[in-house]
């Protein structure tokens, strides 16, 4: 045999075991995903894994919505929640490229209008703060569940009290990428969606990813979220929030994910042309700032990392001595993951519709063990089962800790009509107390209702409309006169 046929045959033989060894692994996989999806009772999931630039799985998994037949497959529409986090840094980094801004730069030379409670922090913060959790701000979610406007979030966002010194510690939020979403808007001239859509997704042949749900109607199927209550999964509501956009707003499928996957692992590059210089994206994934051990997630009780740090968009941690790259993506009923093992070209994709399965981090981490590491041995799914049943156990205890210092046989200071009226509060706005028949409730902005039921006291346990939000205590006070001055919602004060 001549050489040059020789070793041609040395490479077919080699691709073909190549080829029939990602075959099985995928075979394996697919077996403990149906598994693992009936320990964790997901309706449906689908998922795209890239291996060495090829798609090496993708595949949808159940149902759209439970106890109806239509499947969720690699082309159902599901939202991507946080993982468009770094999505919104990708186009930060373009206008980076562009010379229009820089990471350095301090946001009060290219967004004057923005600040912060803390005028010395509002001095002092950059570009690159917008995207590492660690700028002083605690978790002001309800300023975008509300639904106000990105605007009205940024002016609200000023009266907001730090909850830490600038770059001292990390709480994870979605505010600050708002604003980040909004410089966009100002550096570019085009809005975040409309950048978004044709700097990355239209370079990227993204033809089904979408910067809103409002763009994404008509469009294909879309996702059907669920919740647990008690021990029945059950189908909700679909809540959108397109004034969340640059922080998690995109719409898409595993269909188009494994074209973000592959720019991701080839250096942002397209069809041999990169979208981002190589030191941009180096950036994009440099630790910025340390994640605290209770901002974390609960997983590295399982997997012990060494280091937890954030990037741009992306947690990090070390796994099996390698760098990770992830990003998790919640929103009400609805869960997205995104993984990156760039030492082994390797990343994954995943969408479900059951609210918080995590699920979706055991699937990850045993897709990194078969294609990263050739390792069958760890049980992810049932592991981490394991870990979440007990935080769910623990929760349920102290509820029942909290509910068993109920005071019996107490009644209101005052008739029902007195906690009755208008009440307000600077950062959040308007909620009115009304009163119907012998029942409370209080109406928030964006049709947000508790229906209060008396708990002891002045105290008032309140179920939202929203069934799967749960409940919240209401505290009313009593000013020296006698008469009600404020209630409080979770440590927030509205004063009538």
């Amino acid at each position: 045999m001549k050489p040059a046929c020789f070793y041609l045959s040395c490479l077919l033989f080699f691709s073909n075991l190549i080829s029939f060894g990602q075959a099985n692994t995928a075979a394996v996989f697919d077996r403990y995903v149906r598994e693992a999806m009936s320990l964790w009772r997901t309706p449906g999931l689908s998922i795209v894994v890239v291996k060495d630039d090829q798609v090496v799985f993708k595949k949808g998994f159940g149902v759209l919505e439970s106890g109806r037949p239509e499947p969720f497959t690699a082309a159902t529409l599901g939202v991507c929640a946080s993982t468009t986090k770094a999505m919104t840094a990708v186009c930060m980094g373009m206008l980076v490229d562009a010379g229009k801004v820089q990471w350095t730069d301090k946001l009060r030379d290219v967004y004057p209008e923005f600040a912060l409670s803390d005028p010395g922090v509002s001095a002092e913060i950059t570009v690159r703060d917008l995207f590492t959790h660690n700028a002083g701000l605690g978790n002001a979610d309800n300023l975008w569940v509300y639904g106000y406007s990105r605007e009205e979030i940024l002016r609200r966002m000023q009266l907001l009290p730090l909850a830490y010194s600038l770059r001292s510690s990390f709480i994870y939020q979605n505010l600050m990428y708002i604003v980040a979403g909004e410089l966009i808007h100002r550096l570019s001239g085009q809005s975040w969606e409309d950048f978004i859509t044709q700097r990355l997704f239209v370079p990227l042949g993204m033809e089904h990813t979408y910067a809103a749900y409002k763009r994404s109607e008509g469009k294909g199927s879309h996702e059907t979220p669920h919740f647990l209550i008690g021990d029945s999964i059950r189908p909700i509501v679909n809540l959108t929030y397109d004034n969340i956009g640059p922080a998690g707003g995109v719409w898409s499928c595993a269909d188009d994910m494994d074209k973000w996957i592959r720019f991701l692992l080839d250096s942002a590059t397209v069809h041999g042309q990169r979208l981002l210089t190589a030191t941009t994206y180096g950036e994009l994934f440099k630790p910025h700032s340390i994640v605290t051990e209770r901002e974390f997630y609960p997983t590295r009780q399982l997997t012990h990392p060494s280091w937890t740090t954030y990037g741009l968009g992306w947690f990090q941690e070390d796994y099996r001595g390698k760098m990770v790259q992830f990003h998790t993506g919640s929103l009400d009923g609805a869960v997205a993951i995104l993984g990156l093992l760039p030492s082994a070209h390797f990343g994954i994709y995943i969408f479900g519709n059951l609210d918080h399965s995590e699920l979706r981090h055991a699937l990850m981490y045993k897709a990194m063990d078969l294609w990263g590491f050739q390792d069958d041995g760890s049980d992810w799914s049932k592991d981490m089962y394991a870990l979440y049943a007990k935080i769910r156990q623990e929760g349920r205890a102290r509820e029942k800790e909290k509910e068993a210092k109920r005071v019996t046989g107490t009644r209101p200071s005052l008739p029902l009509a007195a906690y009755a009226g208008n009440y307000t509060n600077e950062i959040y706005g308007n909620a009115r107390v009304v009163l119907s028949g012998d029942s409370l409730s209080i109406q928030f902005p964006n049709d947000i209702r508790l229906g209060l039921q008396h708990w002891n006291y002045d105290t008032f346990i309140g179920y939202y409309n929203y069934f799967w939000w749960g409940k919240e205590w209401i505290q009313f006070l009593l000013d020296t006169d006698g008469k009600v001055m404020r209630f409080e919602k979770d440590g927030v004060i509205y004063n009538k």
